[in-house]
């Protein structure tokens, strides 16, 4: 391990997650208990995920600052509602404002570290799909913007040049990898480096939508040793020349992403303290790296 990175923020995708209890978080909790501040005194970052399915209002963004507040270090990534990115009918101004309701208090706090615009893998690059993400990025160019896609037309180096230009990051993501779909694999183009950790549960990823499994299967991997090592070089050249860069495990069923969130930060040199004996029992790995 080289010193610790200082530009690098680990942590994971999501907060609340019914499995984590008596694994993440005790299973009998004091009234005061608060699970954003418990995640925000093992990391010093966190991806808001509820923003995806439905705008925060102005009281969520007051409280999520709040209760961040005792480290000094944190800072938020959010979703992009899901009607910009997976509803592409022409949008109202009144509807990016119920955005900017809930992503304005973490700005007036500087602690939007940024707002990823996810794309499905069926956003392929065309001219109207880029007139579409165009629009969106002239809409939300107040906030720290990084672009997530899944499909390979889009990874050529117009897009990410086109991308620079605009400040506009680009999240290297590893995920189950089949026909069209992007690569994990070091890339960025704006001042903010983005990496998304999903999982490679490919049986569960292309199940079939009828099947009767779990939504949160697809997430529900757990990596391996070597392969922290090589995604953290990855981490590595992605930070390279980013003002700040972000990594976010999405594998969460069963406190996975918490796991594997602090042995990046191990494998970068960062401090790894106060995890729970609960995650270290059912994870005895995490032995080796709990301060």
């Amino acid at each position: 391990m080289t010193g610790q990175l200082h530009n690098i923020r680990v942590g994971p995708a999501g907060w609340s997650y019914k499995d984590w209890n008596g694994i993440v978080y005790p299973a009998l909790r004091d009234r005061d208990f608060k699970e954003l501040d418990f995640i925000a005194g093992l990391f010093d970052t966190v991806e808001i995920n509820s923003t995806f399915y439905r705008p925060a209002n102005v009281h969520m963004g007051r409280a999520w600052v709040e209760k961040v507040r005792h480290n000094p270090d944190f800072k938020f990534t959010a979703k992009l509602w899901q009607r910009f990115t997976h509803d592409r009918q022409p949008f109202s101004r009144t509807e990016a404002d119920r955005v900017r309701e809930g992503m304005d208090p973490l700005m007036e706090a500087d602690l939007l570290g940024a707002l990823l615009i996810q794309f499905p893998w069926s956003f392929r690059n065309n001219e109207e799909n880029r007139m579409w993400l165009s629009g969106l990025i002239e809409s939300f160019k107040s906030y720290p913007l990084v672009a997530e896609m899944r499909h390979s037309s889009w990874d050529v180096p117009a897009v990410y040049a086109m991308l620079g230009t605009q400040n506009v990051g680009v999240a290297a993501i590893d995920q189950p990898v089949i026909g069209d779909s992007i690569p994990f694999k070091p890339v960025r183009s704006g001042p903010v480096g983005y990496v998304r950790m999903h999982g490679r549960n490919y049986g569960a990823w292309f199940a079939k939508k009828d099947s009767k499994q779990p939504a949160f299967a697809r997430y529900d991997y757990m990596y391996s040793e070597e392969e922290i090592r090589i995604i953290t070089q990855t981490v590595r050249t992605v930070s390279e020349g980013a003002g700040e860069t972000y990594v976010i495990q999405n594998n969460h069923p069963r406190g996975q992403a918490i796991a594997n969130a602090a042995q990046i930060r191990a494998d970068l040199g960062q401090a790894v303290h106060d995890l729970p004996e609960t995650l270290v029992k059912l994870y005895p790995q995490l032995e080796k790296i709990k301060g």
